[in-house]
């Protein structure tokens, strides 16, 4: 796996990241903050993004490729669409990892933002706007992700 620094320019941000759901929440300012607190990650197939049980710091924005999350062994779900988003939830809640997020075969390409270095550039107290934006666009994905795993579960009961 290998990280590369991200080194914004605030005058031109790329049109690839300008198309992400998550980054479209902040207002300009807030996304350049955004962005100064980020790298780059190419992982290979097979290589590990993120390790069960390990301290968790960054949320990953998916920009090509695809990832697995994993948990004992089991393949949970796939990401696979540009600008889907994980590590989000142990990231936010200061907690330890709960699965493993995998490459998968056509290796993975992502945006990490380092939620530690924004809270320290951003401090929670004085910059609520950036907070309540963040807040919602990770209230409105696992409302998202709620829905997607009920459709699924419902399907699962109708065909036992």
């Amino acid at each position: 796996m290998q990280e590369y620094a991200y080194i914004h320019d605030e005058e031109d941000v790329p049109e690839t990241l300008r198309e992400v759901p998550f980054l479209e929440a902040f207002s300009k300012e807030h996304l350049d903050l955004v962005l100064h607190a980020s790298a780059f990650i190419e992982a290979e197939e097979g290589e590990v993004l993120i390790a069960e049980g390990d301290e968790a710091s960054r949320i990953f924005i998916l920009l090509s490729g695809a990832v697995s999350v994993v948990k004992d062994g089991d393949r949970l779900v796939t990401m696979d669409q540009p600008g889907d988003i994980f590590g989000e939830l142990a990231a936010l809640e200061d907690e330890k990892r709960s699965a493993d997020v995998v490459a998968s075969a056509s290796g993975a390409f992502c945006l990490a933002v380092d939620q530690r270095f924004l809270e320290h550039m951003l401090p929670k107290g004085d910059h609520p706007s950036f907070y309540a934006a963040l807040y919602e666009f990770i209230a409105k994905l696992t409302t998202k992700r709620l829905r997607d795993t009920s459709a699924y579960l419902a399907q699962v009961e109708a065909s036992a």
